[in-house]
């Protein structure tokens, strides 16, 4: 779905896949896997093609089965210190001062 809508964005936009990376800033193979639908990308790269072309990612919650059992699962037993190590690193990934 990715590959084509980004297939589809570009086509309407009369890009050709070189005039597509050269304004990302990626190489025009990048744009071809990405519109073959290569499984494994750079997230970076991929933000920066969606961004040239007006798109953007977005997450969701699956409602798929294996998506609710894992909500209906306990939480995991995940050391506390490793929980405020993760929301240490979010906050300074966002620029935000930690206590």
């Amino acid at each position: 779905m990715l590959a084509a809508q980004v297939r589809t964005r570009r086509a309407a936009l009369r890009l050709s896949q070189q005039d597509l990376a050269d304004m990302a800033g990626v190489s025009e193979r990048f744009v071809r896997f990405v519109e073959q639908g290569k499984p494994s990308v750079q997230l970076d790269s991929l933000l920066a093609v969606l961004e040239t072309l007006g798109l953007e990612l977005r997450l969701a919650t699956r409602a798929r089965e294996a998506a609710r059992a894992l909500v209906s699962q306990p939480p995991s037993a995940v050391p506390p210190s490793d929980v405020a190590s993760d929301a240490a690193a979010a906050a300074d990934a966002r620029g935000e001062r930690r206590p």
